[in-house]
């Protein structure tokens, strides 16, 4: 369990830093309206994109170790706490403010997966059936199938569904990863789950970008988080098996719900620099420019514009 623990922790902080880069490499590609390959070609010319992508691929090696021999449930909850690792490194690295709310939460990540580490059992099993195998891969091409559909939509509810559908893949990576037949090379190359391992995380790869550019990081994270961290541990302790130790579940049952409370607390850091196209951590210091702009006194010859509830100035040009 201490290996696992380990690499858990290890994988949270790449995890912490890449998504810090990958905020910034989704903002700089070029809006999309739809799935193409020119967005997916955009994405690969930024280096920031490619070093949080290339921070992914390691913490995910990290976790495999993780996932083969933790409950889901820990494991989950310990990689989605990523987001405690990216605010104290924005605060340390890039001397991002971290408010009241935002040590608060830190708080109870750590609280939470201490409790959650003091709770929890031995992982269940490693073995599924081949419906549940089956079922993986049918849950990522129904993801994908989703992700065109709202990849022609806008807004803020588009970036929710997007990272709910983000959420979805990278969960049933997850769940891959635990039941994949690994006795050979040819049992991998004919276990469905291989190709919905792959096709989820490619896939919420491509979800959580084009969230990014729809919608606040609050909200493509927070719903990013359910999908991927309870879809999961619901499976783990229904089909797998997983338990908490003996006489201790209140307390992995208390800290998972805190460990994923301070996940959604932190959701809320660098809301901010998000609406400015910037990733969390990365905006300048100083005042917020729009606010600036918006508390600038008017010059002769302005006009007054009420269409957003407040008394702005729109100049005329002679």
């Amino acid at each position: 369990m201490l290996l696992g623990l380990t690499t858990a922790l290890v994988a949270t902080v790449c995890f912490g830093f890449g998504s810090v880069f990958q905020a910034g490499g989704a903002r700089e590609a070029p809006p999309a309206d739809r799935v193409r390959v020119g967005l997916l070609a955009a994405l690969l010319r930024s280096w920031r994109f490619l070093l949080g992508t290339g921070l992914d691929i390691a913490g995910f090696a990290l976790s495999i170790v993780a996932l083969r021999t933790l409950p889901l449930f820990l494991v989950q909850a310990v990689t989605n706490a990523s987001l405690a690792v990216t605010a104290l490194a924005a605060a340390r690295l890039l001397r991002a403010r971290l408010h009241r709310a935002d040590l608060l939460g830190i708080a109870a990540v750590v609280v939470g997966l201490t409790l959650l580490a003091l709770g929890s059992g031995h992982a269940g099993r490693d073995r599924a059936s081949a419906a549940f195998h089956w079922a993986l891969l049918g849950t990522t091409v129904l993801m994908l199938l989703l992700t065109f559909v709202l990849a022609r939509r806008t807004g803020n509810a588009a970036a929710v569904g997007l990272g709910l559908l983000a959420g979805v893949g990278f969960g049933v990576t997850s769940l891959a990863v635990r039941v994949l037949d690994v006795s050979g090379p040819l049992d991998v190359f004919t276990d469905p789950a291989a190709y919905g391992l792959a096709l989820g995380g490619l896939g919420g790869y491509l979800a959580y970008a084009l969230a990014l550019q729809r919608g606040t990081v609050t909200a493509v994270t927070a719903a990013g988080t359910v999908a991927e961290t309870f879809g999961p541990a619901l499976v783990g302790v229904v089909a797998l098996g997983d338990t908490a130790r003996p006489g201790y579940a209140w307390c992995a049952l208390t800290g998972f719900v805190v460990a994923v409370g301070g996940t959604f607390v932190l959701s809320r850091f660098g809301e901010v620099e998000s609406e400015l196209g910037l990733p969390p951590g990365l905006a300048p210091s100083g005042p917020d420019p729009t606010r600036v702009a918006r508390t600038a006194p008017p010059c002769k010859g302005d006009l007054p514009d009420k269409t957003d509830g407040e008394v702005r100035t729109e100049r005329q040009v002679p």
